[in-house]
């Protein structure tokens, strides 16, 4: 699937999405915690992109006990975009400040290219930062210092949203292409019916001019159909052209021609 532009969602806080009681739901579901994050195809792969290697190692020791699987660590932005282009991951956890290149500018190239949701990782809660992380096609963000209860729902929420929308994009494309299909079919359909009414006006001028040389120059109905094709033939005239110009010579006057004189 060709490269799509970064999602226009709304950068998504947790604690707007989910209630105390929602987040307490799903940290405590019945399910073993070593299958939560498990998809039909295996665990959800992770690249987790932060500089500061305790709290990288904190966060990955975190997933790893919650049934992800950390394909990737980056400790730059630019690292990041190159480990997401390699793995291609569920999802990728990004770190707002980082050397290099920082976090948003590379959230921005990973969305851009469509490749995974990113869900940024800040210490800082500035409005502006948000809007820039927003901007950039994150799906969502959460703040330092990390807790299970709000970065787990948010990666899911992140994941569902980007299914969600790489699925209706799919649809477009799809219901794009059909209509392209559609529209060059009623053309080719189009053009047949055009062709066809052309050949069946020809044939009805051809006979009639026919008719008008059997008529007028005892022609026989084969003599006058074969001098037909031979003269549009050498001369290089359409037969329909030719036939007209029979039926103008020998065909009944116009009204306008026979009137009183």
């Amino acid at each position: 699937m060709a490269a799509r532009k970064k999602s226009e969602e709304p950068s998504i806080n947790i604690d707007e999405v989910l209630t105390d009681e929602e987040l307490k739901a799903v940290a405590n579901e019945s399910e073993p915690a070593e299958h939560k994050a498990k998809s039909e195809d295996g665990p959800r792969t992770v690249v987790v992109a932060e500089d500061e290697a305790v709290n990288r190692m904190d966060l990955v020791a975190m997933l790893e006990d919650n049934g992800y699987e950390v394909v990737g660590q980056a400790a730059n932005g630019e690292e990041a975009v190159e480990l997401t282009r390699k793995y291609r991951p569920d999802v990728v956890c990004m770190d707002v400040k980082m050397p290099r290149m920082d976090g948003i500018t590379a959230a921005g190239i990973i969305c851009d290219e469509n490749i995974a949701p990113v869900v940024m990782l800040t210490a800082f809660s500035q409005t502006d930062l948000v809007k820039k992380a927003t901007g950039a096609g994150a799906m969502a963000y959460v703040t330092k210092p990390y807790e299970e209860s709000k970065l787990l729902p948010t990666l899911e929420v992140a994941m569902g949203r980007f299914a969600e929308i790489n699925d209706l994009l799919d649809n477009v494309e799809r219901s794009e292409r059909k209509l392209k299909e559609t529209t060059d079919q009623l053309k080719e359909t189009e053009e047949k019916l055009k062709k066809a009414e052309d050949t069946l006006e020809e044939r009805k001028l051809v006979d009639r001019a026919k008719g008008l040389l059997m008529d007028k120059a005892d022609f026989s109905e084969q003599g006058a159909f074969r001098w037909i094709q031979k003269t549009s033939m050498d001369q290089r005239i359409p037969k329909k052209r030719l036939a007209q110009a029979i039926i103008a010579k020998y065909g009944d006057p116009k009204p306008s021609d026979s009137g009183e004189r």
